[in-house]
Parts: structure tokens; sequence; C-alpha cells
């Protein structure tokens, strides 16, 4: 239930501080927009101005066009109104943010997207204090604990393997803004051989490239020809792709599929592909529990994903917990 001095309250618009009047990833057109990290979710058009970390700025501009942005520092703190707003690294992806806000007698945090995960493509999450937290609940469930990604990126250098040696194409479905490149990254030490791209996920890698990541080569499938000789090549492209021409040109081939949902068996059938590698950027279970244990939250506010249940195990031990109905949905 909100309360009159609550620093973040619900809004048609989107998540709203009132104190510094400035939304947090809003998903309709406001003056002043706070964005926690550049999917497609998080960051919309139509914002007059955008507060955003160094890191997401090009991510951001390559999605949005030109559009005013400010950018800030992690842990620089700026004033908005009548708070004191810093940035400090969600770990979610390039850039991604968790907003702190402080007005002098309490602390909130809204952490956007987050992982736990070593990832070579971002800045690891940072735990910041607060009194309220409002966390991500996309896999909120005891059944979601994550293996090792470096453990994962093998399996997929021995699945391309495997194709080769039967005349196939390995196609690696992923999403072009953070998964990939996470991937690319992850391959680097394991493979020599160069992957090829979607031109969605071509674009998005650039941009990361750009700004300094290391990942394995790459060629795009636009050089390689209408039907190009692919046995034993990786070819990442977005889930989108499944089942269209672009696909059907690479002739044998086998689908993978590169996200936390394919924990589930169930979700690698409804998805018809023949390997799924579970690889995500958000929070597991136990990486949730962790993390509001950590911040030494009293009160927990849960947003897009299973809200349902971690507000009832948090409620169960002790915590107050309840949720925001926000508009976010999942790249995964």
């Amino acid at each position: 239930m909100s309360r009159r001095d609550d620093l973040v309250v619900l809004r048609p618009e989107g998540l709203y501080c009132p104190a510094g009047d400035f939304h947090i990833d809003p998903w309709r057109p406001v003056a002043r927009a706070v964005i926690t990290h550049g999917h497609g979710d998080h960051a919309r058009g139509g914002m007059q101005e955008y507060h955003c970390s160094p890191s997401s700025e090009p991510i951001l501009r390559w999605r949005l066009g030109d559009v005013r942005i400010h950018t800030h520092g992690w842990g620089v703190p700026f004033r908005m109104g009548a708070v004191e707003v810093s940035l400090h690294s969600a770990g979610h992806v390039l850039g991604s943010a968790q907003v702190r806000i402080d007005d002098g007698e309490q602390v909130w945090v809204a952490s956007g997207d987050y992982k736990r995960q070593p990832d070579p493509t971002c800045d690891p999450f940072e735990v910041v204090p607060c009194d309220t937290f409002i966390t991500e609940a996309t896999f909120a469930s005891p059944i979601y604990r994550w293996p090792d990604t470096p453990d994962v990126a093998a399996d997929i250098v021995a699945w391309r393997r495997e194709c080769g040696e039967r005349g196939e194409a390995a196609i690696l479905l992923c999403y072009a803004l953070g998964k990939a490149q996470r991937v690319l990254a992850e391959l680097l030490p394991l493979d020599d051989q160069p992957a090829w791209l979607h031109g969605a996920i071509d674009n998005g890698v650039q941009v990361y490239r750009q700004a300094g990541i290391p990942m394995l080569a790459t060629q795009a499938v636009a050089e390689q020809g209408r039907q190009p000789d692919s046995a034993g090549r990786l070819v990442l492209a977005p889930p989108s792709a499944a089942g269209t021409p672009w696909v059907r040109r690479f002739g044998r081939h086998q689908l993978g599929f590169a996200s936390g949902w394919m924990h589930l068996r169930g979700n690698r059938r409804r998805r018809n592909v023949d390997r799924g590698f579970v690889v995500s950027d958000h929070a597991d279970w136990p990486a949730l529990l962790q993390t509001i244990a950590q911040t030494g939250a009293t009160r927990i506010i849960a947003t897009h994903g299973n809200t349902d249940a971690l507000i009832r195990y948090l409620r169960e031990n002790g915590t107050a917990a309840e949720a925001f109905r926000t508009d976010y949905g999942s790249e995964e």
C-alpha cells in the first residue's frame, strides 16, 4: 500500500518519484526519465529528457535516435527536486543501473533488471543498502538456479562441432542486446571460428565493440551469399528469425536457444528447438534472496515476473513485501 512519504509511487506513466518529479523507466512519454538500461521495455521513445549511465548512452542512441540524454557516473549523486539520486551498477547488460533515491530521511533503490553472475560484458552488480528495495522478479521461483556460464559456453562450442560433423549449421537464437554479446564474450577463450550474425544481432554487437568489449570474432550473414556453406558454423539470430526463410537459407541445421527459460524442458518443446542453453541476464532465485538480504531493506516491492511467489515467501519469513503491477515485459 502506498504511503504519503513514499519516494516512488505507481502512476499510469510508470514508476514516479514525487519528491524529485521524475519517472523511472516510464512506459508513456514524460518530461524526465531515469533509465535503468536499454532494453525496449525499459527505454522507450517520447521522453523530453533521459538520464542514464555513460555506458547506456550509445545503446539509447542506437535504439532511440537523437534524443536529449544526460549521463551520470556510477555513484555520483545528482539533484532532482528535493532528492539526491545516484546510479549504481545492476550487472544486467552494458550500462545497466540501479537508481538510488535519498531524501535525507529514507533511501529507496529501484533495481531495474539485474543479475549476480559474473559477466565479461558489463560491470558487476553493486549491493546498495536501502530502506525500501524495488526488485525485479522475472525468475522468482525456487526452480530457477543458473549453471556457470563458462560451462554453458563450452557446451555451445561442443554443439557447434557436433553439428559440423553432421554437415549442419548451429543456429543459436538469442536476444540482440545483452545475451548475444555475453555469449560471444564467453566464447572468446574457447573457440577460434568466427560466428555469423543476423543483421539485428550484428548491430548490437557493433555497439558493444565500440564500447571496447572483447568478444569472439564475427561476420555478418549478409556477407556470406544467398546459400552459404554453413556446416559447422555458429550462427546467432534473434528469436523472431525462427521458422523464417532467413533460417532455411542454411539448409541442414539445428536450432538452439540461449535463455533462462531453457531451464525448463517444456519451454524447449514449446519453442521447438533442438538444444536449450541456460544463459540468463536476470537473477535466479538464490540471487534474488541474497540481494534482498544484503540490501538490509525492511520493505520490498516486487515488479514484473513471478511477484506473487516472491511476496509470499518474503511475508512468510517476516519481511514486508508488496508488488507494483508494471508494464515491463522481459527480453527473455
